[in-house]
């Protein structure tokens, strides 16, 4: 049980939320239009849960062999850190998770396209791809972008633009082009979770040689661009709903809004990385509640 509750530890299922945000946004805008699929809907939340966990795991892995996990980290004490999974563990852990996620990938593109539009099935499991070597090489590899300073374009592109616009994509099988405004604003504040996460550990990271964004910004600026991203995703949502406004059942996610300057007040204000690690449940929670708010301000 003790091993088992390790594992559940190590896949930080406080995290799992945010990383459906882009499918509940993408869905949502899909069935306003009328493509809803309960089987690709369904596939979509498996395969995105799949990746959420695989690169946590690559996380706790990759930090771990390198050694950024260590005593002057503030956040959560990781599993391979705190020794109840070992390195070998870890490693099985992460194949294992993409080997049942790239046939989680392969089962949602099926279902999605079958066998006519076999281009866009190529295309998709493409992405597929990607999305599991982006999951893994976060922290993992001499060449991990997350330790380059790289992670936040990362999770913006497949958090945001795949999330939102590839899930849209997989019901309509046809391009439209707005959507990429609510998928620039999920990826936009899914990218404030993680640079919430560098800021909280910008220092022993800068020691231990994990040069993420907020290494290189610097406390002062870091607040900056943590302000760009919340106050230009809410801008995003803000236009999306006025071109596309049908009744005032489409702003009931403006809701989400009050938390999210709260947020970057107390941001702003903060003066101990300790403090920090509360906001990230409480930006990934907007997020998520933004989400399903303006799924069901686009269904009903």
């Amino acid at each position: 049980m003790k091993k088992i509750n390790s594992w559940v530890n190590a896949a930080r299922l406080r995290t799992l939320p945010l990383s459906l945000s882009g499918i509940l946004v993408g869905t949502a805008i899909a069935a306003q239009q009328g493509y809803f699929n309960l089987g690709i809907f369904s596939l979509a939340l498996a395969t995105t849960l799949g990746l959420q966990v695989l690169s946590n795991f690559a996380n706790d892995y990759g930090d771990g062999v390198k050694g950024t996990d260590n005593d002057e980290r503030v956040g959560p004490q990781r599993a391979i850190q705190s020794g109840l999974i070992t390195h070998a563990e870890m490693k099985n852990g992460i194949i294992a998770t993409s080997i049942l996620t790239f046939i989680l990938a392969v089962l949602l593109i099926y279902a999605s396209f079958g066998r006519e539009n076999f281009l866009y099935s190529l295309v998709f499991i493409g992405l597929g791809v990607a999305s599991i070597v982006a999951a893994i090489k976060y922290t993992v590899g001499n060449s991990a972008y997350g330790y380059r300073g790289l992670g936040d374009i990362f999770v913006f592109i497949f958090f945001g633009i795949v999330g939102v616009f590839g899930s849209f994509f997989l019901y309509a099988n046809n391009l439209e082009w707005t959507v990429l405004m609510p998928a620039a604003a999920v990826g936009l504040l899914s990218a404030g979770v993680l640079n919430l996460n560098n800021m909280r550990d910008r220092i022993p990271d800068e020691k231990s040689g994990k040069i993420t964004l907020a290494v290189k910004l610097g406390q002062k600026a870091v607040k900056t661009y943590h302000y760009f991203l919340i106050l230009a995703a809410i801008l995003l949502m803000v236009i999306y709903s006025a071109l596309f406004y049908e009744g005032w059942d489409d702003l009931i996610f403006y809701v989400t809004f009050i938390p999210l300057v709260l947020h970057l007040k107390r941001v702003m204000q903060n003066e101990s990385p300790a403090l920090l690690d509360p906001e990230l449940k409480t930006l990934a929670l907007c997020t998520f509640a933004m989400s399903i708010l303006f799924g069901l301000g686009q269904i009903f």
